[in-house]
């Protein structure tokens, strides 16, 4: 990692569907928030539903938006840390447990627990992402973070562990070293993202997030301040551009331009009196283009939001995401942009919803500081934050058992309220 005179230098890569973005920051040598000196942003031509399609493409575009980045913040920087939010993210949680004889713990006998921890962690086909101790036990009671001079007869840990297929991870990679960057670490999407835009005491807790992104939503249950379950659906905010596309016989271009500024998760009396001029496609002589409602805009928006959002209830139901109303839920992503999302998604899945935006940031621009940037800020918080991982300290660790049905997660929900 760069450093300067004034601390040290931190250079974040979201490669997503529909854009790249880099932001690099500066963490001060004696502590405080993390300042902003330069962002960049490219349009993603390469990368198709979360995954690499076109090596050559999405080269071009990671160098050109880290090259805008450093122009901006007038340094040059030589490593990166990358988010991966592809389909194919797991969430696991491996349990060690070691006999102390009743001395107190030193820091000797922590190591060797999380040494028997990495060999806890049984490979079988995926890539360790990250595997980050989390609470620890002591004699068969949960909750102890800091075990460190206290006595036991028993001591255990849990390592929370994300993983994904290690192909698209690989392709990432290729991508960016391709690029001329040091690749510092892949971070799981839904882990940055969380970081960025949830409170400790949610994180705690308990609460959904919901990325909506253009080609993939991952959905996220964060319990006892982690993640504890996750599931990506194949579909995003692109696809709404597209039917708009498809219904106004428009290019993309336009079709994204009027979604964005026309378009309404939420109707009103006026959409009928409000008139969009559109441009056909293959429109290039200047002829006059067609035009239509604000309300047959909003009517296709909303049909393709009701089929996502159905989604995204039955992800919540099957990652065991029940209880009273008030549990809340987080909206992010590109999609969450959209005007009265928030308000829409409520109605449907039932639930308190809110948009989340990244925070702890500053100097970071107004074009950088909506829910579409939130996994950017967050990947360099988590740089800045130094968690312990395993899978640093063991590089040999790279795979992990793929979880068969939901009752993982019930347990591990279950194993953080007692904690709790």
């Amino acid at each position: 990692m760069a450093q300067n005179n004034n601390g040290r230098l931190i250079t974040a890569l979201d490669i997503g569907s529909s854009k790249v973005c880099a932001l690099i920051a500066l963490l001060p040598e004696e502590g405080g928030e993390l300042q902003v000196l330069g962002t960049g942003q490219r349009e993603s031509r390469g990368v198709r539903r979360g995954y690499i399609a076109d090596m050559e493409r999405t080269e071009a575009a990671i160098r050109e938006a880290v090259e805008q980045a450093e122009r901006i913040a007038r340094t040059n920087i030589e490593d990166v840390y990358v988010s991966f939010s592809a389909g194919g993210l797991v969430s696991t949680l491996a349990s060690v447990e070691v006999d102390l004889g009743g001395h107190r713990i030193e820091q000797r006998d922590i190591d060797d627990l999380l040494a028997a921890g990495r060999g806890s962690i049984d490979p079988e086909g995926r890539m360790v992402l990250h595997a980050q101790p989390t609470l620890y036990t002591l004699d068969g009671l949960k909750g102890t973070k800091t075990p460190l001079g206290l006595h036991a007869d028993r001591l255990g840990v849990d390592i929370h562990v994300v993983a994904a297929e290690a192909s698209p991870v690989r392709n990432v990679d290729l991508c960016v070293r391709s690029a001329h960057l040091e690749v510092k670490s892949i971070i799981a999407a839904p882990i940055a993202t969380g970081m960025a835009c949830l409170s400790e005491e949610e994180r705690e807790l308990g609460v959904a997030l919901v990325e909506l992104g253009a080609g993939v939503t991952n959905v996220s249950l964060f319990a006892g301040g982690m993640l504890v379950g996750l599931h990506s659906i194949p579909m995003g905010a692109s696809d709404i551009t597209d039917n708009i596309a498809s219904a106004f016989g428009m290019r993309r271009f336009d079709a994204e331009r009027i979604k964005t500024f026309y378009g309404s998760a939420t109707t009103s009396p006026r959409d009928n009196h409000e008139m969009i001029d559109i441009a056909p496609v293959g429109d290039l002589d200047g002829a006059d283009g067609n035009r239509i409602t604000r309300a047959q805009l909003i009517a296709i928006i909303r049909q393709q939001l009701e089929h996502w959002m159905t989604e995204v209830a039955s992800t919540l139901k099957a990652l065991g995401f029940t209880g009273p109303v008030g549990r809340q839920v987080v909206l992010t992503g590109g999609g969450a942009e959209l005007k009265g999302m928030a308000d829409y998604a409520q109605g449907l899945l039932g639930r308190s919803v809110r948009i989340g935006r990244p925070r702890g940031l500053s100097a970071l621009p107004d074009a950088h500081a909506g829910p579409a940037f939130a996994t950017l800020a967050g990947l360099v918080q988590y740089a800045a934050s130094d968690p312990v991982d395993l899978r640093t300290v063991d590089p040999a660790l790279t795979t992990v058992h793929r979880p068969t049905g939901t009752g993982m997660v019930q347990r591990m929900i279950a194993a953080f309220r007692k904690a709790y």
